[in-house]
């Protein structure tokens, strides 16, 4: 029998931004819960670890296939490590192990502050406007209208406070350096990026040589978001 799979969104996504992965795989349930900020206020949550906790708490102590996107990757990550008897296997999309010098952090701090002062002072639809333009999402934009027009409309329901919360307390400044703690992590690993991110397709490569037992694929023609432009390989990937 699959482990029950367990799946964390990204930064700015929902429940929902799985939807069309899990459309791939009518034999599979998922639960997908909600991240501190996107819903879910999580009020003893005060960092990076403390979300790592809460959500291992809800999987609960049966061993399940988690993935996680973007922030949910960085998430699962910080679960694995922390309770590998909770997680059998890991499908990371896009994700990251931490910044490794002070100075690095520094400077994310900066940029996040700068999002964080955009949410806060200019509201929802001002922030997504220069968040979804970033070079990270240009490969979005080749979409079909109708998917372009549901990630819009998933970015902007969200309460711009709780999402300058989520960047306060699980900004990539905040998460801990885990590249250090990569050959502790013995359960299968399944990385995914797609080939047209090339910082995060710099990082899956580096991490499949740090990890003891690990996998990479590399999307043809696909940026950041697999989840939107290639749900059909995320879900085989999943299978």
């Amino acid at each position: 029998m699959s482990a029950p799979l367990v799946l964390l969104h990204g930064f700015t996504g929902s429940a929902e931004s799985w939807n069309d992965v899990l459309a791939r795989i009518p034999t599979r349930t998922a639960r997908c819960p909600l991240l501190l900020g996107h819903g879910e206020r999580a009020d003893g949550v005060r960092g990076f670890e403390d979300e790592c906790e809460r959500l291992a708490r809800l999987i609960g102590p049966e061993p399940v296939h988690l993935g996680g996107y973007s922030l949910g990757a960085r998430l699962a990550l910080g679960i694995a490590l922390r309770h590998p008897e909770r997680v059998q296997r890991l499908t990371l999309v896009g994700v990251h192990p931490g910044l490794a010098t002070d100075t690095e952090r520094e400077e994310r701090r900066r940029s996040d502050a700068r999002w964080i002062e955009l949410l806060e002072g200019c509201g929802i639809e001002a922030f997504v406007d220069a968040w979804s333009a970033q070079p990270l999402f240009s490969s979005e934009r080749k979409l079909p209208e109708a998917v372009r027009r549901r990630r819009l409309a998933e970015r902007l329901a969200h309460d711009p406070k709780e999402l300058a919360r989520s960047l306060r307390l699980l900004g990539l400044a905040e998460m801990p350096h885990f590249r250090p703690r990569l050959a502790t992590l013995r359960l299968p690993v399944t990385l995914l990026s797609g080939e047209l991110d090339a910082k995060f397709s710099a990082l899956s490569e580096e991490l499949v040589h740090a990890l003891p037992n690990a996998r990479r694929t590399t999307v043809p023609g696909a940026g950041h978001n697999l989840l939107l432009e290639r749900p059909d390989l995320v879900a085989t990937e999943l299978t």
